[in-house]
């Protein structure tokens, strides 16, 4: 029997894929895991017109990533933080901080979570951060935390 794969299934395929399984493979396990679909031509026709709006998000997405990543790329943001003996700060700069700050300073909105920081940052000093915005689009940005007067 000849299924259309729905989801990337180990040992068979990946999503969008037509194979050839056993009868009893598809009835009892692919069709009712909702994994696959029998290969009827409508249903290839509809996985086709799926897989080509999936590429075209894909492709927008990784030209906007590309976009904001030349827009950061450079950039400086400063912060202004008490700190004690040794240079420490009493609190941290976070994901989130750097996050506004980007978006103040460039007036878009960057996701905390793109932004590479194994741990709140704690000590006064200039740091050099990374923004992973997609696979092929990242960006290097100063981070500068200096002793609040």
């Amino acid at each position: 029997m000849e299924v259309l794969l729905l989801q990337d299934v180990d040992q068979l395929g990946q999503a969008g894929e037509i194979k050839r399984v056993a009868d009893g493979f598809a009835r009892n396990y692919l069709f009712p895991q909702e994994l696959a679909v029998l290969a009827t031509p409508g249903a290839v026709r509809q996985a086709e017109k799926k897989r080509k709006a999936t590429v075209r998000r894909e492709a927008k997405a990784l030209s906007e990533a590309q976009v904001l990543a030349q827009a950061l790329d450079g950039q400086v943001v400063t912060f202004q933080a008490r700190a004690g003996e040794g240079d420490r700060l009493y609190g941290s700069i976070t994901n989130a901080n750097i996050a506004d700050a980007l978006a103040e300073k460039i007036g878009q909105e960057v996701d905390r979570r793109k932004i590479e920081l194994e741990e709140p940052l704690k000590d006064l000093g200039t740091h050099a951060i990374t923004i992973r915005l997609a696979a092929e689009a990242t960006a290097k940005v100063t981070v500068v935390v200096e002793r609040e007067e």
